[in-house]
Order: C-alpha cells, then sequence, then structure tokens
C-alpha cells in the first residue's frame, strides 16, 4: 500500500522532473568521475602486478660490458637472488625500404624453447626461431604494427657494424617492453624504436660473445632487500666492465607504466572529489530552498495531524530520491565510461588483457556523499520550519524588514521599473542571492581549470619542441667519440648547424633521496638545446655546478647553491661532488645539464661527443639522411617533427585522455547549476510575476525582471569563478604532471574568455527555457493562496 505521503512524494517528483532531473545529472557527473577513475587505477594495478608473474618479469638488471656465464653461478650464490640468468644484449638499426633513417631497436637473445627463467615474452602471431636458423627473428609487435610487418616478411639490421638479412618469424609482446622508447628519449614510441629477439648462437655471432653475457636478469627470493642484493651484485661484476645494476622501479618501461598509473591515481585523489563537492554544494542550495518553499505544505500536513518527524521523512525521502538516483546513475555510467577507457589503455600500455575492475569503495563514496549531501542540505532547513506552529506555518511568511536593505534612490532616474526591481531582489535577499552567485562561481571555476589544462598541455608541446629544442634532427653515436665528428656532419651540404652534447648515465644522490638518470653535457652557450629560466631566459652551461629541471630539483630536495653526489656509471666510474648553480624550466622529463668541456674534464675523456643536433635545409634532408645511414658510428636519427607528434600522442592518450572526459562533464555540471539556479528563482517568484503581469506588465517585462536576476548573478560570478578557477587549475596541473613530462599552469585572456563563453551561454540556454515557462504561466493558478 501507498501512503498518502509517497503519494504526494511521487507527484512532487513529476511535478519538478525538470529540475531533480538536473541535480540528478549534476550529482551523477561527480559519481561517475569518483567510479572510472577509482576503476582504472585498481585495473591497472592489479593487470601489471600480474603480467609481470606470469611472464616472470627481472626484479633487477645488471648490465656489464662482458662477463663470463660462469660468473652467473656466483651472482645465483648472493643472499636474497631467487634466480638468475644471462642474457646478450646489443643495439640495432633497422633499415626500411620506406623509410629515409633507420630506426633504433634493441636486440635480445632467447632460448630455443622460449622458456627463460625470467622476461618470457608471448608469441601473439607466428612462432618462436628454431635451431640451425641464424636469420630467423621475432619482433616486438608493437613496432611491426606501425609499419605493418608480418611473419614472412624481411628484415634488414645493422648489429656491431655488419649489416644482416632476417625473416620475421613471429610477433611478441613482453612486459618488459610494455612501452619502449629509443635510448636516450624519454618520449615512447613505437614506430621508431623496436626490438628484436634472436637465438644465442646468433647473438653470440653477431656481438662477439661466446660463452659470455653482457646483461644478468635477477629475480628475488622472498623476503630479500633489494638495495643489499643491488650492492652485492655490483661487487662481483664490476671487475667485468659494470655499469651498476638496477631493480624495476628504474627499468624504463615499468617507470613509464608507474608514472602513468600513478598520475591517474593523482587525478582520482584530487578531480573526482572536486567535481563532487561542487554537486554537493549545488544539491545543498538546492534542497534548502526547495523545501523552505514547501512552508505552507508542512503547515497543511501538521494540521492534518502529522508528526514532524513524518513530514521529516518524507522530505528527505524526496531529496534522498533525487540524490541517490543520480548517485546510481553515476554508478552505472562510471562502469560504462571505465570499460571504454579500458579499450583505450589496452593499446596504450600493450598488456595483452585488460579488465575493468569494480571499485566497491567508490561505489560506497559516490553514494555516500550524495546521501550526506541531501540530508544536510534538507535537515538545515527543515529544523527552522518544524519548530513552527502549523496556524504560522500555513501563513505566508511576513514580509521582511527592507528599511535598513539599501535603496537605489541615486539611480532611480536612470532605472526603469523593472530594472530596480531586480536591484532591490540583492539588497533584500543577499545572502540567497549570494548562494546563487556562489553556485554559479562553482561552475565558472570548473569550466576555467578545465580550459586552463587544455592550454596547459598545448603549452607543454610548444615549449618542449620549439623553445627549448631548437633542431631538427638528432644523431645519436654508437659510443662517446672524437668532437672531430662534429666538423664531419657541418661539412655535409644542408647542415646549417651542428651541436654536440655529452650524455652519462648517472645516480644523483641527496642524502635519503636519489635518482637514476643521466647529465646531459652541453656547451657553454647551446643553441639548438637549451636550458631556460622560468621567464625563459636561457642559462649558461656552467663547469663547475649542475643546471636541474624543477621536477628534478623538487625529487631530490635542492635548491640553488646545495650540493649533490654524482655517481658516474661509466668509465672509471668517478664520484663527484657537484653544486646546484641553477633551475631550469622543463617539461620534458627530468634533465641535468653541465658544461660537456667540464663533464669530460671531470670524467677525464676530453673532446668527447655522444650525440649532436642538427639544423637542415629541409630541400636537402633526404640526402643528409642517406649520408647518415652509412656512417658506422651512427646508432640512431630522430627526427623532431616524429618526437613531437610522439609526444603529443602519448600526452592525449592514458591519463591524459581523462582531462577530453573532465571537460564534458564540467561544462555539463556548469550547465546544471545555472539551469537550477533559474528554476528555483522561478519556484520563488513565480505568484510576483504573475502579479506583474495581472498589474499589465507585458511577457517580456515580466521575464525581464527574472532573466535579469539570473543574468545580474551570472556576471558577478564571472571574476569569482576566475580566480577560484586558478586554484582549481594549479590542482589538476599538479595531478597530471609526471616525471615524464610536467604540465604548465598558463592564464590566457582567451582561456577565460572561453570560460565565461561556456557560462554565458549556459545562462542564456537557461533562460530560453525558463522564459518559455513563464509565457505558459497559469496567472490565476499562480496568485492563489491559502490565508
Amino acid at each position: 500500500m501507498v501512503g498518502p505521503l509517497d503519494r504526494k512524494l511521487l507527484r512532487d517528483l513529476w511535478r519538478m522532473k525538470g529540475q531533480a532531473l538536473a541535480i540528478a545529472v549534476v550529482m551523477a557527473l561527480g559519481v561517475t568521475m569518483q567510479v572510472m577513475m577509482s576503476g582504472l587505477v585498481s585495473s591497472l594495478d592489479e593487470t601489471r602486478r600480474g603480467y609481470y608473474e606470469r611472464y616472470r618479469l627481472a626484479d633487477v638488471i645488471a648490465p656489464v660490458t662482458r662477463a663470463p656465464e660462469q660468473v652467473l653461478h656466483a651472482l645465483a650464490a648472493l643472499e636474497g637472488v631467487g634466480a638468475v640468468e644471462g642474457r646478450i644484449g646489443g643495439a640495432a638499426l633497422i633499415d626500411l625500404p620506406d623509410r629515409d633513417v633507420p630506426l633504433q631497436a634493441q636486440a635480445l637473445t632467447l632460448p630455443y624453447d622460449d622458456a627463460p627463467a625470467l622476461n618470457a615474452i608471448r608469441i601473439e602471431a607466428g612462432r618462436l626461431f628454431e635451431r640451425g636458423r641464424p636469420d630467423e627473428v621475432v619482433v616486438l609487435d608493437s613496432f611491426a604494427a606501425a609499419h605493418g610487418l608480418r611473419p614472412g616478411d624481411a628484415l634488414a639490421a645493422t648489429m656491431n657494424g655488419a649489416r644482416r638479412s632476417f625473416r620475421i618469424v613471429g610477433l611478441a609482446r613482453s612486459p618488459e617492453f610494455l612501452y619502449s622508447a629509443a635510448p636516450g628519449e624519454m618520449v615512447p614510441d613505437d614506430s621508431r624504436f623496436g626490438v628484436l629477439w634472436l637465438s644465442p648462437a646468433t647473438m653470440a655471432a653477431a656481438f662477439d660473445m661466446d660463452g659470455a653475457f653482457s646483461e644478468a636478469l635477477i629475480g628475488l627470493g622472498r623476503g630479500a632487500n633489494e638495495q643489499a642484493v643491488l650492492d652485492a651484485v655490483d661487487r662481483v661484476l664490476e671487475p667485468y666492465g659494470g655499469t651498476g645494476a638496477y631493480g624495476r622501479e628504474d627499468m624504463f618501461s615499468n617507470r613509464f607504466v608507474s608514472e602513468e598509473i600513478d598520475g591517474l591515481r593523482e587525478s582520482a585523489r584530487a578531480v573526482p572529489p572536486m567535481f563532487m563537492a561542487v554537486a554537493a554544494f549545488l544539491l545543498n542550495i538546492v534542497i534548502a530552498r526547495m523545501v523552505q518553499a514547501e512552508r505552507e505544505e508542512i503547515g497543511l500536513l501538521k494540521a492534518f495531524g502529522y508528526r514532524s518527524a513524518e513530514i521529516g521523512v518524507h522530505y528527505l525521502k524526496l531529496v534522498l530520491a533525487i540524490a541517490l538516483a543520480g548517485a546510481l546513475l553515476g554508478c552505472l555510467a562510471g562502469v560504462a565510461a571505465g570499460r571504454g577507457m579500458v579499450q583505450l589503455y589496452l593499446a596504450f600500455f600493450k598488456f595483452p588483457f585488460l579488465v575493468f575492475r569494480l571499485e566497491p569503495a567508490a561505489f560506497a563514496t559516490g553514494i555516500g556523499v550524495s546521501a550526506l549531501a541531501a540530508t544536510a542540505g534538507g535537515a538545515i532547513v527543515l529544523r527552522r520550519i518544524f519548530a513552527l506552529q502549523p496556524a504560522e506555518a500555513m501563513r505566508p511568511p511576513a514580509p521582511a524588514d527592507y528599511a535598513s536593505a539599501g535603496h537605489w534612490r541615486g539611480l532611480t532616474r536612470w532605472l526603469d521599473q523593472p530594472t530596480r526591481m531586480v536591484l532591490r531582489r540583492f539588497t533584500r535577499t543577499p545572502f540567497r542571492m549570494a548562494g546563487a552567485v556562489l553556485g554559479i562561481t562553482c561552475g565558472m571555476a570548473l569550466s576555467v581549470g578545465m580550459l586552463t589544462i587544455h592550454a596547459g598541455f598545448s603549452q607543454a608541446v610548444a615549449l618542449s619542441f620549439d623553445v627549448i629544442d631548437r633542431s631538427e634532427a638528432s644523431v645519436t653515436f654508437t659510443s662517446a667519440v672524437s668532437d672531430k665528428v662534429l666538423h664531419e656532419l657541418a661539412r655535409i651540404p644542408g647542415v646549417e648547424r651542428v651541436e654536440g652534447r655529452r650524455g652519462v648515465a648517472v645516480i644523483l644522490r641527496n642524502g635519503r633521496q636519489s635518482h637514476r638518470g643521466s647529465i646531459t653535457g652541453l656547451p657553454d652557450a647551446p643553441e639548438l638545446n637549451r636550458a631556460l629560466t622560468p621567464a625563459l631566459a636561457p642559462i649558461p652551461m656552467r663547469s663547475e655546478g649542475l643546471v636541474l629541471s624543477g621536477a628534478l630539483a623538487a625529487k631530490l630536495k635542492l635548491e640553488v647553491g646545495q650540493t649533490l653526489t654524482v655517481e658516474v656509471r661509466e668509465g672509471a666510474r668517478p664520484v663527484l661532488r657537484l653544486p646546484v648553480v641553477a633551475v631550469a624550466d622543463s617539461v620534458l622529463g627530468a634533465p641535468a645539464y653541465m658544461a660537456m668541456e667540464g663533464l669530460n674534464r671531470a670524467l677525464g675523456e676530453p673532446g668527447r661527443v655522444s650525440a649532436a643536433a642538427l639544423r637542415l635545409d629541409e630541400a636537402r634532408a633526404p640526402e643528409i639522411y642517406a649520408w647518415l645511414k652509412d656512417l658506422p658510428t651512427v646508432a640512431g636519427v630522430s627526427l623532431k617533427h616524429e618526437a613531437r607528434d610522439a609526444f603529443v600522442t602519448v600526452m592525449n592518450q592514458g591519463a591524459g585522455w581523462t582531462r577530453f572526459i573532465m571537460s564534458g562533464m564540467a561544462f555539463v555540471i556548469t550547465f546544471g547549476i545555472i539551469y537550477n539556479a533559474a528554476r528555483i528563482a522561478l519556484a520563488e517568484r513565480a505568484r510576483d510575476l504573475a502579479s506583474l503581469r495581472v498589474i499589465g506588465f507585458s511577457k517580456a517585462e515580466a521575464a525581464y525582471v527574472l532573466l535579469g536576476e539570473l543574468g545580474l548573478v551570472t556576471l558577478l560570478a564571472l571574476p569569482l569563478g576566475a580566480v577560484l578557477g586558478a586554484g582549481f587549475a594549479q590542482v589538476l596541473a599538479a595531478a597530471y604532471s609526471s616525471e615524464l613530462y610536467t604540465i604548465p599552469v598558463v592564464f590566457l585572456p582567451a582561456t577565460f574568455g572561453s570560460a565565461a563563453l561556456v557560462v554565458i551561454a549556459g545562462a542564456a540556454i537557461s533562460g530560453l527555457l525558463v522564459k518559455r515557462d513563464v509565457d505558459r504561466a497559469d496567472l490565476v493558478a499562480a496568485l492563489k493562496t491559502r490565508d
């Protein structure tokens, strides 16, 4: 049986269906963000863990120049080591007919039976190579897909200075290469870097490693101390040219995936609560004013004998029905959106499988916040009204005393009567108008924040590839070579400028803080690859100290003037103590710079370069690339426009893609806030507007009184929303930034203008919808009142 109050509840919901739907949608969008992002973080984290376990990703990788296979027994005997496997790894250049420049690749050994103790691969197409077939190769499937390669195709590669021809027999995936990038580059790009798996005999012959290995893969035993194992492995491999063992957290692919997941986790912590807070605030305001408008109905119910508790439960049911409907809609939409995002992440991270995992805590949070916001909004007003006696509650509220509310006498001669009515509304109900202004301010803030983040992503691309890097191409050498090669490059017809640099692998330490990366040695006054201050002024290189990027300085907790320890992982492996002489504004990665001459001097290797930046005559670029192909010392050629495209792709996938979804949600929430403000104003002033029509006001004049109020509220909210949106943008930028890239906060006039246009458009559309109801109003019904 449905009681009288429940029937009233259903009629009320139907009567206010438009407004109820708008409130529910606003709440649903906040819950959608919470469920989608929390589920994605859990799904990616669990999938990564399962993938690593199933294919036995090594816990430690220890590179070495050349070590005999007998050393593997010494490594296996170390405390904490559970499994050890040696392999041969080397650089390769892949020459494809449709490419002007050779593509960099990493060549690795794999046992014939595909049963390595560590770092197994997953065959996606074809098969493994067979014994006695040295020309067969398995290729990373993402690289093959980027170039349309299939099993049976021929492949030419240069390894250790010798060109070899292979036949592709299989395509594979590996947990070691969820994302891959060329050596020395931060941005992953499947089209510019590949992985080749070859038989042990083929790799030993190509790199002169018969009976030796160049990398040790190590799996840790249960309860092992990773740092202790790393130190012990380094001691064993030091006589053989070990360059420093490192753990999973420093493996490029895992580091990149971890950064993306951590960035998504930070976004999930920071962004959905903001959306839900705005939605909850709106719900609170709407419910409070809606219950206030039901004052006479409450008095009538009390006159018929209903207790305050029964009436309270009835109105709580009303607000909870709206809030919980929105929360449940948000949960369903969050699951659907999460499953759609999973497909993007499946391609982005190269997982062989990925299933969206439902996160119960996200459901509980979304539903709980919705219910609490609804309950709080109703309880505040109900407590005040329930104190009224039935007869008093059934009367209209006593007219307010406006004697001290302010006047507009000075403007009377300039303003018409409807305009004065709009202005008097602000002075006579300041708190109510302040609530409406604050609601639209939140919508403006959401729009400003999201548009600022989009501008920040665009600025990151422009800053990195137009301002910091002003070259057209970059040449990487197989090892550090004499700087005389720069003169050879400069003599190539079409090369307009050459600038050398030296990259050295290091570990930077400041107390307990450490970072495994590299120092880039640059000329004293670089032109093609520069370090810049936050004001974009060039920073000259100095021999006696380091220039750190802002992200790296923050990670190591260093400031200008402080000293850090530099453990060089190449050559004689000296340990240096260097001061920080400047902090640079960097978007891509976490670089450290030093004067190339000083870096070479510290290493005891004067006049050496490991790469060169080139400025080219584009008309002669194909000839230059063809010449570079034949240089035996060239490990790879990177074109800036391809690196730029790869960077944009990375930022527009994965965690970066969520900004498009959040932008759409922000605009919908903004419209929902404005529309609700307009509907509430109409509900509160329906009788006043009908009275104006009866005494002779036209439809346009009556609508002007209502819409003028909405317009003034919107205009007041714009500057406040711009200020609040600036703070919102700071939080968003921090959530989206990672060690791979930093999103700058860019406040552009166009951003604020676009956000204002979004709000004004929402107000205009809401105004048209409300004006339609004003024009259709039943004057007799609106003027009826209980006396």
